[in-house]
This record gives structure tokens, C-alpha cells and sequence, in this order.
């Protein structure tokens, strides 16, 4: 397997638009990060974590031409503002896009991109097919695991696919999801900034759930120009943590 960042960042992507702190200013192209995915690379399949709305940008970067499932952690704009993007793959690869998500970011995107489900439609609008998740079921034919977390007060989900895990936007995990991710060989988990937030993890949070789980590698996402520069907090981190950052590719 292989893991690609498509983005390492928060909603608002860093730099922040008219923020002229010392992380959105920095020349490190590690500290340049566009709204939260990622691409895994598996048994010849391309699966994607959430669809956020520089999903255009982010596939024509890493010259991706195929897209054969998408697992949605929720439907904040942040992670699935990209959704009507899809129709580019649908017009390749003569299919609907599979859309894996829970309940609630079910009826969110149903909602909001109502056009997309509406029984006429309009030639040329994108095409999904949703599919509700809570116990393990296949993915464009790869086993997927998906792990209940909170958002404050929304449930979200994270997601293991044999030897790694991708959880993002969660500030809580019950102990049996935890115990879902145990043996995963590398860990990706959000960790907004280094105070506490009432919404994310904060590193001190994000680091004690790695240590619970005691991955061989683990990757810190979701990150906020709060956090601080790249290189700085990096050098803090424990030998097998790691800040992620936009490009970067991990071999599982």
C-alpha cells in the first residue's frame, strides 16, 4: 500500500487568507497545506479519504486518472466541498463514483447536493452512489474497517484498511473503537494545534492516543497554522511521529 497527503490542513488551508503570522509567511513548502485528504494506493485500487474542495487541485498534482471508492469521515465543507468534481471520473470511467459514509454525513450531502440525486437530472452533473457504513464492508473489493469517533457533538468516522488507519477531525474515540486500530502498522490521526481545542485533538491528545494504540508510524494531519512551523515542531515530536505534509508518500 501507499498512502499520498493530499492535504495536511484545516478548513481554512495554510496560509490563512490575510493572516501574516510567522507559519502562514514561511517559505517551507511543508508549511504550505491545502484542506485535509489523502489517496491510498491498494490491491491496484485508488480509495480516497473525504473530497474537500481543492479535490481538483490535489488530482491534477499527483496526476491521479483513476478513483474507484470514496470514504467520507463527515460532511463538513472542508472535507466534501469537492464532491462535484467527481463528474470527471464518472465521463473516464463510465461509472457512478461508490461513496462510502455514515448516517448523518448521508443525509448532509443529500441536502446539500441535492441536484446530484434528484430523479431528472440535468446531463453532465456528477453521479454517486452512497452507501451507508457501520460495520466492515468492501470497498471497490478491499476490506474496510470503520472506526466511530466524535466531533464534539457529531459523530464521525475514521477508517483502517489492513496495516494503517486514518482518522481525522475527532477530539474523542470510545475505548473499543481505540481497540479497533491496535496492530495497524501506521497511524494517521488529526492534531489541530498544540492547545486544546473543543472540537480536535491537540497534539498532547493526538500523541496520547498514539501511544495507547503504539503504532510503528505515526502521522499528524489536520493541521492549523496554530500548530507552528514544520521544521520547529517536528524536531519535538517522538522518533516515530511525524508531521504530514502536502506530496508526502508513505509505503505501507
Amino acid at each position: 500500500m501507499r498512502l499520498t497527503f493530499l492535504g495536511t490542513g484545516t478548513s481554512q488551508g495554510v496560509p490563512v487568507i490575510a493572516c501574516r503570522c510567522r507559519v502562514c509567511r514561511s517559505g517551507d513548502s511543508r508549511d504550505r497545506r491545502l484542506r485535509t485528504s489523502a489517496l491510498l494506493e491498494v490491491e491496484g485500487r485508488n480509495i480516497l479519504f473525504d473530497i474537500g474542495p481543492d479535490f481538483r487541485q490535489q488530482m491534477l498534482r499527483e496526476d491521479v486518472g483513476r478513483l474507484d471508492a470514496i470514504l467520507i469521515t463527515h460532511a463538513h465543507r472542508d472535507h466534501v466541498g469537492g464532491l462535484d468534481d467527481i463528474r470527471s471520473f464518472n465521463y473516464v470511467q463510465h461509472s457512478k463514483m461508490n461513496v462510502y459514509l455514515n448516517a448523518e454525513a448521508r443525509f448532509a450531502i443529500e441536502r446539500d447536493y441535492h441536484y446530484i440525486f434528484e430523479p431528472h437530472q440535468y446531463p453532465g452533473l456528477p453521479e454517486a452512489d452512497l452507501h451507508t457504513v457501520e460495520a466492515p464492508f468492501t470497498a471497490a473489493g478491499v476490506e474496510v474497517v470503520p472506526v466511530k469517533a466524535m466531533h464534539k457533538d457529531l459523530p464521525v468516522l475514521g477508517y483502517r484498511i489492513g496495516a494503517m488507519a486514518y482518522i481525522t477531525d475527532a477530539n474523542y474515540m470510545a475505548p473499543a473503537e481505540i481497540a479497533k486500530l491496535k496492530g495497524v502498522k501506521v497511524l494517521v490521526i488529526n492534531a489541530l494545534r498544540r492547545e486544546k481545542h473543543f472540537s480536535h485533538y491537540s497534539l498532547p491528545e493526538a500523541l496520547a492516543v498514539i501511544e495507547e494504540v503504539a503504532p510503528e508510524r505515526a502521522y499528524l494531519t489536520h493541521m492549523s497554522h496554530e500548530m507552528g512551523l514544520h521544521e520547529e515542531v517536528s524536531a519535538t515530536l517522538p522518533p516515530h511521529v511525524a508531521l504530514a505534509y502536502d506530496g508526502l508518500k508513505v509505503e505501507i
